[in-house]
């Protein structure tokens, strides 16, 4: 093909592949506008996810009716005037290309009016070509409204996730930009329904109260530190301020961890990192902290004309600014903590063994009952039974099955989290945690697999706990929200961001109904487990996890046996449900080598 010049529109609609890449990216450049205009009040309504509507409003300075057509051409901006200004940027926009991508791709209308202006202007495009234009009665400010995003681009909108994702991408987005700029009342609004809002009183503690709800927001402690504009930073200078969690309050993703510079929302793996190593040795493996970490350094010592989408940044002295969020982070941690306690978001503990027999899911069921799967093992036994014979009449005397694991003998246990038995042929040592889970895993599938969950029992709580969760974190509960009953939680809305737990799966009765679902909502953001297609298992395999007895609790000789016994008669008894073995095995000639007789 011979070369050509590309026609201003479809060099127009390549552009915006670059800016535009989802409903959250329209959001973010025209909340970025506002927040430029000096808006005190920013209202985001949402329809479909995004794809069909979005529509964003601010009371800021508002567009002059004889700049509104430019304001929509490539490469206009009233943020830089020269090459000089791109060494320091202080505006969140500055690139000119935002405007002009959405209106490529959208069906696109602007209400404005400037500050100095008696009437409006309203302004219609399509594919970024003007269709129409009028003046119209309008407050100070302006009003974007973006239908029908990729209309004329269909490849691009069949990769666009469901509505419920964009949706909740676009909620992560918002309060974000609340959090940095605590002074703006901002409004989220999804298909009619209030989301998200904050005060704009200035306090973070306010923003950080209707993300995270009260009981999380009073235990995050505060970095102290002054907050300076970076054009009255002296060369050199690095502040951090923030908040972070304490050392008892923490998530199964890093996902709560938010960075900023310069009031600028980030993504940077290297400070991340900083505020992740300054929980060294405070948190349990593969879990992190909660964090909002703002980080304010002069406006040349920063790159940020690195990536279209403004999240990527480049640091002159990039060691200095790592190490200025580690110590303050890390100091934070050593002087404010306070001595952990057991509250209703930190990791809960899981039920007792002996609470956990009292299922009979540790009944352990003759070959027939296991292949049909016709006693799920989901009842109670009755209060006035043996509490020692929780196996029940239908214990399977006599050797083990043919497949299963040896016949073992139990000798004790080993730092509170192993079990010691003899076999035939040597010793074998059992992971109570991961034998109990695999138990616990196949007794709920079976279940699960047999009636869809029919016969999960649920048990009612007598006290039922609230939980608040951040907007994105809402929706995803709202989506799963049947699949839930069905796995045995009894959830119910209690507001904006806030629901009820009456009820868990049988086998969390003795756990924190609040933590369990906390723990469960985690999994459904950024779980890494198997089976990652069929989102029942994933739900069942975090329940399982966290009721399974944890290494630390000690154990009565009996109740040893009867983990054995019902680990024996598990399909595969050798790993748990994440493929972790659940015993090692040390052969009597293994045990004569170390010994010198062989």
């Amino acid at each position: 093909m011979p070369i050509k010049l590309l026609s201003a529109q479809l060099a127009s609609q390549i552009a915006a592949g670059e800016v535009v890449e989802r409903p959250a990216s329209v959001v973010k450049e025209l909340v970025e506008n506002a927040i430029d205009a000096g808006a005190a009040t920013i209202n985001v309504d949402i329809r479909a996810g995004g794809k069909q509507l979005i529509l964003v409003a601010d009371d800021g300075s508002g567009i002059p009716s004889g700049q509104i057509e430019i304001a929509f051409e490539r490469h206009s901006t009233s943020k830089l005037s020269s090459v000089k200004d791109l060494d320091a940027i202080n505006t969140l926009g500055f690139r000119g290309e935002a405007l002009a991508a959405i209106a490529a791709v959208s069906q696109l209308t602007v209400v404005s009016r400037a500050a100095e202006e008696e009437v409006g202007t309203r302004l219609s495009l399509e594919g970024g070509k003007v269709a129409s234009r009028e003046n119209v009665g309008a407050p100070q400010g302006t009003v974007i409204s973006v239908a029908n995003l990729f209309f004329n681009t269909p490849a691009r909108l069949k990769f666009l996730k469901a509505p419920g994702t964009e949706k909740r991408i676009i909620d992560e987005l918002i309060t974000r930009y609340a959090l940095v700029y605590p002074q703006i009342r901002f409004r989220l609004v999804h298909d009619g329904r209030i989301t998200f809002q904050s005060t704009g009183s200035g306090d973070r503690r306010d923003v950080l109260t209707a993300i995270y709800g009260p009981e999380t927001a009073r235990q995050l402690l505060e970095i102290p530190g002054d907050e300076h504009g970076p054009n009255q930073l002296p060369e050199g200078t690095i502040l951090v301020n923030g908040f972070v969690s304490p050392p008892n309050l923490h998530r199964s993703n890093r996902k709560q961890i938010s960075l900023y510079v310069n009031d600028r929302w980030i993504k940077d793996n290297s400070l991340s990192y900083a505020i992740i190593q300054a929980y060294h040795t405070l948190l349990p493996t593969g879990r992190f902290p909660l964090a909002a970490v703002f980080v304010s350094i002069p406006l040349e010592a920063v790159d940020v004309n690195v990536h279209p989408s403004k999240t990527e940044v480049r640091f002159r002295q990039a060691n200095q600014v790592f190490g200025a969020v580690q110590r303050s982070v890390r100091r934070t941690l050593l002087e404010e903590s306070p001595i952990p306690s057991t509250g209703h978001f930190s990791t809960f503990q899981s039920p007792s063994w002996s609470g956990s027999m009292e299922q009979l899911s540790f009944s352990r069921r003759s070959k027939t009952e296991r292949q049909d799967h016709s006693d799920t093992g989901w009842q109670k036994p009755p209060d006035d039974g043996d509490p020692t014979n929780v196996l029940g009449d239908e214990l399977v005397q006599g050797g083990v099955e043919e497949g299963s694991l040896p016949i073992m003998r139990v000798i004790g246990q080993v730092g509170a989290a192993y079990i010691i038995t003899e076999g035939p042929e040597g010793l074998f040592l059992i992971d109570q945690h991961a034998a109990h889970e695999r138990i616990l895993y196949e007794s709920f599938m079976a279940a699960w697999e047999t009636d869809g969950g029919k016969s999960i029992a649920t048990q009612r709580l007598i006290n039922s706990e609230t939980v608040h969760f951040t907007p994105d974190q809402t929706a995803l509960l709202e989506q799963n929200l049947p699949l839930l009953e069905q796995i045995g939680f009894e959830v119910e809305s209690f507001g904006p961001n806030s629901f009820v737990v009456r009820g868990v799966p049988g086998i969390l009765t003795k756990a924190n109904p609040a933590a369990a679902l906390t723990e469960v909502v985690d999994e459904l953001e950024y779980g890494h487990l198997p089976m990652q297609g069929a989102i029942e298992a994933k739900i069942i395999l975090r329940v399982c996890k966290s009721a399974a007895i944890k290494a630390g609790q000690t154990l009565s000789k009996l109740e040893m046996e009867e983990l054995i016994h019902q680990l024996e008669v598990c399909q595969n008894p050798h790993t748990c449900p994440h493929g972790r073995p659940t015993l090692i095995h040390l052969s009597a000639a293994q045990l004569a080598r170390e010994f010198g007789r062989t």
